[in-house]
């Protein structure tokens, strides 16, 4: 029977240690994942698809030792193992209906999980979805295994697999910033502090500074992914293992190492991995530090590429579409805007991770559900955001190079590499001279007679003036103040 809309409306009835429950005919999860979907009509937002292969794969890791300690059925291991194989492929994934916002511990993952693996194990022995009695559930694809290990464990295997994706993101705009820092390094620019004129800078040496934030944070992402390869499968429901097996516990691990190309280890204290979630704090620190970063960097490129007439205009951004439906020609640094929302979502993200991570009490953190959901979409939204941003705005980005050369020469800051020949107060003065003026310092230099004019433009040679040291020592006539050679 079909509804107008096209629905299929037919069930079957299956029962769990509640009772009968109505499930549809066509799906392959059952009873519990059944009364989750109408527990928890919450956000519409399912399980991510990280976690949803990651906890096919403890699934299978945990049938392949269950087989080899001689407690499942290999006939059975073999309809899960190739279950679980379509899963990881990309099939069935639609039948993982439970929402983010469930039951704590992720009870209802694991069922919906364990349910739809155990329906289509059936379906490949020859038998009918809902036909328990050949693959159970709880029973078989459960067996050795609590919600309270396998949920854990499936995060830190979700996790460390969306981290491989993102940090190839990483590096690619990594990489992009030091090209662009290799490209401009020629383009002297004004420097800023506090939004104020500055000495000058090289506008290479602000892109080159940015890949080496990007390198840092890859640094610190992966060492603080290295807490994720303590598992706490065989944990079981409170961290004692019981009814798990330590050879079943080194085989799960090993499975998973095996497949997923992680070096994972056995827990030290079983007790003590059950209800922590500091490695998914630490990680999302890493992220926060990361989103923080992004936005210094995307606030920046908004800055320099402000304008076209009335702001900085240093720099120039690719044009991805029309800026405003109002006025006709203009165009936003689009890309860095959608950047900076994304970073602001991660640090939300991050807030959420850190309340929910010390919000479980004694043996186990029932928030589990709610730190994955926000962990894997903080790095889905920021390995999305870095490719596009690299690929939509930084490889296209163009200077600018009459536009930095004018600020640089027209600031009163200039003054600053003068100094050290000409004393403080004498270029104070000059300097405010030049910031009621606007003229170029050079000339103002000039009309006081303040300098030689071969040593002027020696102390203002841009490479000597974005470098280490005084410009132009032991290159002028003119001594440095207080140098042995200006005779006391």
């Amino acid at each position: 029977m079909t509804q107008p809309n096209g629905q299929d409306t037919a069930t079957r009835v299956e029962h769990d240690s509640l009772g009968d429950v109505a499930v549809p005919a066509s799906a392959l999860y059952g009873a519990q994942t059944q009364r989750a979907v109408e527990n928890f009509p919450i956000s519409g937002l399912h399980a991510h698809p990280a976690m949803i292969r990651a906890t096919v794969l403890v699934k299978k890791a945990a049938a392949l030792a269950n087989q080899e300690t001689g407690r499942l059925d290999g006939r059975i291991t073999h309809a899960i193992s190739q279950a679980a194989d379509e899963i990881l492929a990309g099939q069935w994934h639609e039948h993982f209906v439970v929402d983010a916002y469930q039951a704590g511990a992720g009870t209802s993952h694991n069922m919906n999980t364990n349910e739809v693996l155990a329906n289509r194990a059936i379906e490949i022995l020859g038998g009918q979805r809902g036909d328990y009695k050949l693959v159970h559930p709880n029973d078989h694809v459960n067996m050795a295994q609590s919600t309270n290990d396998t949920f854990p464990t499936s995060m830190r295997v979700a996790t460390l697999l969306m981290i491989r994706e993102t940090l190839p993101a990483m590096e690619r705009l990594a990489a992009a910033f030091e090209e662009k820092g290799r490209e401009f390094n020629h383009i002297v620019k004004s420097g800023r502090t506090h939004l104020q004129d500055a000495t000058p800078i090289r506008l290479g040496q602000e892109f080159a500074a940015y890949g080496l934030t990007l390198r840092r944070d890859i640094k610190r992402l992966q060492h603080a992914s290295e807490t994720l390869y303590e598992l706490n499968i065989g944990g079981t429901a409170v961290g004692t293992g019981l009814n798990a097996e330590p050879a079943y516990i080194s085989g799960v691990v090993k499975h998973l190492a095996e497949m997923t190309g992680f070096p994972f280890r056995n827990a030290e204290s079983l007790v003590e991995i059950a209800p922590s979630m500091a490695s998914f704090v630490e990680v999302s620190g890493a992220l926060r530090v990361l989103a923080t970063d992004l936005t210094k960097i995307a606030n920046d490129i908004r800055l320099m590429a402000s304008g076209p007439a009335t702001g900085f205009y240093e720099i120039v951004l690719p044009a991805v579409q029309p800026g405003s439906s109002i006025m006709p020609g203009k165009v936003n640094p689009s890309m860095a805007e959608m950047l900076n929302q994304v970073c602001f979502q991660v640090l939300g993200y991050d807030t959420t991770i850190t309340f929910a991570a010390q919000a479980g009490q004694l043996e186990l953190n029932v928030m589990m559900p709610v730190i994955i959901h926000n962990m894997l979409w903080s790095l889905t939204i920021l390995k999305n955001a870095m490719d596009a941003f690299t690929t939509r705005c930084v490889t296209g980005i163009v200077a600018n190079e009459k536009r930095c050369e004018e600020y640089a020469f027209k600031s009163a800051s200039l003054v600053t590499a003068l100094a050290p020949y000409i004393g403080y107060e004498l270029s104070a003065k000059l300097a405010k001279e030049q910031v009621q003026t606007g003229r170029d310092i050079r000339d103002i230099v000039r009309e006081h007679h303040a300098l030689p004019e071969a040593d002027l433009l020696e102390i203002l040679k841009p490479e000597a003036m974005t470098e280490p040291g005084v410009a132009g020592q032991g290159k002028t006539q003119t001594p440095i103040l207080g140098h042995a050679s200006a005779g006391g």
